[in-house]
């Protein structure tokens, strides 16, 4: 066997990398809200990896239950058959999901959930009888994935940019960035979506998918309360179903089961991914209601869509393990007590240098940088602002989510913190402490005036 170079970076081995510019130190095993590398290092996992180890690292009693269904039947072709784990975890959903979200499609990445979600939305469209319903409305600044329709869907330019000529058009409204909009504007009432669907022609417009709170593209940006009855209604109006894209959201990380709960709005169609499992597998689902699937179920008679892991036992033997933790140590409440306690004791950093704002609900926070405090004018990109800090918050042993281009579309720095439902006080008092010493670190690369 070739022996493995310690330098883990490309080319040096055979992985190909998500950065190819840099080492990776080795994960070996997490505990909690910590990981540990090969060499002993422990690094406080302020993020959840990306939003997704709800429950913590190195909880048993989901890897026990995968093991155990691994050795049952790890795999069944669900065209041909249902399976046991498929039927308990759509039930659990049922009882937790917004009213009248009944039935469940499990697949394995929130990509694919948006994926199957706006084809979903079309495919109701045309088994309605209302074929000429294809556009897509979304938001500025948001993300919903990578796969082609949904990074269409997505305000990423610099993701989009090497992928323009396959991507579809769709048509882009404001988010409500109330750090960045005026709060009677129409991004901030949802007058913008009202506006988009007239221009567009109301009889074309299949669907409205948006984030309930903001995740990394606004820096967990949280809309006025009444903003989501408003938007169902405009939906309503104009026969618009209304896509809540909760898989960062999702399975407790704003203190609700789902964020739209917040708002007191059931969507059409919700996805959930990340936290759905835990972390301890890749689980995404699309999550509808009868008024949507019984046009399909009377019409052609499927939903036109495939692939070959949905359904499948092991990962739903996961999320369903996982769902019942959730609910056997009462972490929804807990993100919800624990948000509580990270925004007071993030709301410190407000005083620190180029901290613009501290926003968020739940274990869902987002820290916007900026170069002026005043203006609230964003750092160059060419600065890496966002990209400096995570490294040197990494060094600091603390581990954050970085996102960029949302101020303008190009500039824009702001990293976020959604730690495990687990964490302490004490936890979140590093998260803190260590925070600052990054600051410290990335003004001083950035060579940044204080």
């Amino acid at each position: 066997m070739r022996a493995v170079s310690p330098a883990r970076r490309y080319p040096e081995t055979g992985v190909f990398y998500r950065a190819l510019d840099r080492e990776f130190p080795l994960v070996v095993r997490g505990e909690g809200c910590w990981l540990i590398d090969d060499k002993g290092r422990r690094y406080l996992d302020a993020c959840g990896g990306a939003y997704v180890a709800n429950l913590g690292h190195g909880e048993s009693a989901v890897a026990d239950a995968v093991a155990e269904q691994v050795r049952k039947i790890a795999y069944v072709n669900g065209t041909a058959f249902t399976n046991e784990p498929v039927e308990a975890l759509a039930e659990e959903l049922r009882t937790l999901s917004p009213k009248g979200l009944d039935f469940s499609y499990f697949l394995s990445s929130g990509s694919e959930a948006v994926e199957a979600a706006l084809k979903l939305a079309r495919q109701y469209q045309v088994e309605s009888g209302k074929p000429g319903k294809h556009k897509i409305i979304a938001r500025a600044p948001g993300y919903h994935g990578n796969t082609l329709l949904a990074l269409s869907a997505s305000a990423r330019e610099h993701y989009k940019k090497f992928y323009g000529p396959w991507l579809v058009p769709v048509t882009m409204i404001p988010a409500p960035y109330g750090y960045r909009c005026e709060p009677d504007s129409p991004a901030m009432t949802g007058d913008a979506l009202e506006e988009a669907i007239l221009k567009e022609g109301p009889e074309t417009v299949a669907a409205f998918i948006a984030e309930p709170v903001g995740g990394s593209s606004t820096g967990g940006s949280v809309p006025p309360p009444s903003y989501f009855k408003r938007v169902k209604a405009i939906c309503d109006k104009y026969g618009v179903l209304l896509i809540a894209d909760e898989v960062l959201t999702g399975a407790g990380r704003t203190g609700k089961w789902a964020a739209m709960e917040h708002f007191g709005v059931a969507p059409d169609i919700m996805t959930m991914g990340k936290g759905l499992s835990g972390g301890y597998v890749p689980l995404s689902a699309v999550i509808t209601s009868k008024k949507i699937i019984e046009p399909i179920a009377k019409g052609s008679g499927a939903f036109k869509h495939a692939q070959t892991f949905s359904h499948s036992p092991v990962i739903c033997a996961a999320g369903l393990a996982a769902v019942r933790h959730i609910k056997k140590h009462n972490l929804v409440e807990r993100s919800a007590q624990m948000g509580a306690v990270l925004h007071r004791k993030l709301a410190s950093l407000a005083e620190l240098p180029s901290v613009g704002d501290i926003r968020g609900l739940g274990l869902l926070a987002g820290i916007e940088f900026v170069s002026d405090k005043k203006t609230k004018s964003p750092f160059p990109r060419q600065m890496r602002f966002a990209e400096t800090f995570a490294a040197a918050a990494q060094e600091a042993g603390l581990i954050v989510w970085p996102s960029v281009g949302h101020a303008d579309g190009a500039d824009g720095d702001l990293v976020m913190v959604a730690p495990p439902f687990v964490i302490t006080e004490g936890e979140i008092d590093q998260i803190a402490s260590r925070f600052k010493t990054a600051l410290d670190k990335t003004l001083e690369a950035c060579h940044v005036h204080r």
